[in-house]
């Protein structure tokens, strides 16, 4: 490859990023800024972790968005930021296990029947918030921001795009459905005037982002470390996925340890300085795919390329003026997908729900995350995906297997 090339594919792929990467800390109130300064930093983490081997890139994970908006308006920003801290530090203690044990141990702790049903909790549990926000109301519905038939216009706008774009248009344009929503739908808050653009105005073009220090709060940190599960598992399915586009088994070298510890070394250093938990970015190992563009140091010139842009201090001026309609459209796509993902995960693998193992740990599961349930011990409290999690896991380990039963009765 021609090495003049490698930057400006570098900054093709954070375009096809960019939607899903700023759309995460705007519905949590997170600083845009931040958000791409950490993902570039995460993403040179992961490279120097897995001796730049691995073409893929890291920015905002939409698993932690509950998590946060919870934590958030509870503890407050540092404190979530040291719950999430401490979450990277479970990846980091599972690619330890791994290097030391191998994979099976996490198959065991981690079937399909919990991954499942934790991740269609992430994305149901959101359902609600999408919807406020679409009507032009405040994520909780507590109050109304834009008047209703005008968000319903700007919101279905902006849905339609995505849809659209994600189902029918080709080539790279497909994997950026999200971008392509918010273009549509900022463009119609324009035509109905509920843009302000007085920050833009305000700001400097160059500017140091709105880094926030993490404090540790024992109650945040206890209710953040759970919430890793899904994301790790979705990070070895993204390992694989990438694995077989380039045809080199990263599993085997740099190793699924390597690339566990980098994810997590890149969430620590994100809540550092006050970003969201870096993923893996399935758009990107899509345009890889499409653009055969296997380099790795194209994400290196990608990571670069978002440190830069953070530093724009109008383009982080720019992003809060979306109108939460634009947002909340885009949502209800979005957190079905994660729903549907999470089904997937259930069928591809042959759950069977026949079984009333399988059927408890599912149905248990789901009704306790839509249903709002909480346990609490004094001023610990424990709901939402974190509780989901933990009670998915002890299930699993619990309740005896159909087979292993069987045996039982007949002995």
């Amino acid at each position: 490859m021609n090495r003049m090339f490698v930057p400006l594919q570098g900054a093709q792929m954070l375009f096809v990023a960019f939607g899903a990467l700023v759309l995460m800390p705007l519905i949590t109130g997170l600083d845009t800024s931040v958000a791409l300064f950490t993902a570039g930093i995460g993403t040179l983490l992961f490279q120097l972790i897995t001796k730049r081997q691995v073409p893929i890139f890291l920015a905002s994970s939409f698993a932690f968005i509950a998590p946060i908006l919870y934590g958030v308006q509870t503890w407050g920003i540092p404190a979530t930021m040291g719950g999430l801290m401490a979450a990277g530090f479970v990846y980091v203690l599972m690619g330890t296990a791994v290097k030391f044990k191998g994979t099976d141990f996490i198959h065991k702790l981690l079937p399909p029947v919990v991954v499942g049903p934790v991740i269609m909790i992430i994305g149901l549990g959101l359902a609600p918030v999408a919807v406020n926000m679409a009507l032009g109301k405040t994520g909780d519905g507590s109050a109304v921001l834009i008047e209703q038939s005008t968000a319903l216009i700007i919101s279905l706008g902006a849905l339609t795009t995505t849809i659209i774009v994600a189902v029918f248009a080709k080539g790279i344009t497909r994997l950026m459905p999200i971008l392509a929503g918010i273009v549509v739908g900022y463009i119609m808050s324009l035509f109905f005037g509920i843009v302000d653009f007085s920050p833009v105005a305000n700001a400097s073009w160059v500017a140091l982002p709105n880094f926030v220090a993490p404090e540790f709060h024992w109650q945040a940190i206890l209710f953040m470390l759970p919430v890793a599960i899904a994301p790790a598992v979705e990070h070895i399915g993204d390992i694989l996925a990438i694995s077989n586009v380039t045809g080199k088994d990263y599993l085997k070298k740099p190793g699924l340890h390597r690339t566990l510890m980098g994810d997590g070394v890149a969430t620590i250093a994100a809540s550092t300085f006050g970003g969201p938990p870096n993923t893996t970015y399935s758009e990107v190992t899509g345009a890889v795919t499409l653009t055969k563009s296997f380099d790795p140091r194209i994400m290196t010139w990608t990571a670069i390329t978002a440190i830069i842009l953070a530093f724009v201090g109008k383009l982080g001026a720019l992003m809060q003026t979306i109108p939460v309609p634009v947002m909340g459209g885009i949502m209800c796509l979005l957190f079905g997908s994660i729903a549907a993902v999470g089904l997937n995960t259930l069928i591809r693998n042959q759950v069977d729900l026949s079984e009333p193992r399988n059927l408890t740990i599912v149905a248990v599961t789901l009704v306790f995350g839509i249903g709002g349930m909480a346990f609490g011990i004094g001023e610990f409290s424990l709901s939402g995906i974190s509780l989901c999690g933990i009670v998915a896991i002890i299930l699993n380990a619990v309740l005896p297997h159909q087979d292993s039963k069987e045996a039982d009765e007949t002995s």
